[in-house]
């Protein structure tokens, strides 16, 4: 087994299952499918009629949900019981064929992983939703998905640079996020004055 490639696959999909789960679920499934790229033995499933149909539907649902201001957010709170565990199923099934110990670790490193992405994205999108107008979002959202669609291009063609990148945003990611939960907790604060100053009788 040629290490980097999987490492950078495992990696790659997990991340990727962080920002838009379904799609890609349905591209990974799909290119596998028709041979355009080579799925490791534990990630054959995706090629399956019925998988490819059902994240094929929820992939559109989820691109419609993530461009509607604070919908996003909802979205993204439910899907922290999805996008978590399957990110780790993902990393799990490019090793299959590695041993019980590389498996193992390779879901722990995933999850980690797919788990930070996750709360990074629904922690920005969640703030950003406090301003007004919708183009924020919009170009978040946007923003996301190009670099999703990058994510996949180097998972199979750029293994090594992709590594780089993840290296990269890990560090960014361990800065961000407790800066993220400050500003969700400040928000909260907030959002508790405005309401118990509106129940104050007047």
């Amino acid at each position: 087994m040629d290490m980097l490639p999987n490492v950078a696959l495992a990696g790659g999909l997990a991340w990727a299952s962080g920002i838009r789960l379904y799609a890609t679920i349905f591209v990974a499934g799909m290119l596998g499918r028709f041979g355009y790229v080579h799925l490791p033995d534990g990630l054959l499933p995706l090629t399956d009629s019925w998988v490819l149909a059902v994240s094929g539907v929820l992939m559109v649902c989820e691109f419609l949900a993530d461009k509607v201001p604070a919908f996003d957010s909802a979205w993204d709170a439910i899907h922290t019981f999805i996008r978590i565990p399957v990110g780790t199923l993902l990393a799990w099934g490019v090793f299959k064929d590695s041993g019980a110990g590389t498996q193992l670790a390779a879901a722990l490193l995933g999850g980690a992983l797919v788990a930070g992405t996750h709360l990074t994205k629904a922690g920005t999108r969640a703030l950003i939703n406090t301003s007004p107008e919708p183009f924020s979002n919009w170009g978040a959202s946007a923003g996301e998905d190009v670099g999703w669609f990058g994510a996949m291009y180097l998972m199979w063609r750029h293994p090594l640079v992709l590594l780089v990148l993840l290296g990269l945003f890990v560090l960014l990611m361990c800065r961000m996020l407790p800066r993220i939960v400050r500003g969700l907790r400040t928000l909260r604060q907030r959002l508790r004055l405005t309401l118990s100053g509106d129940a104050q009788p007047r």
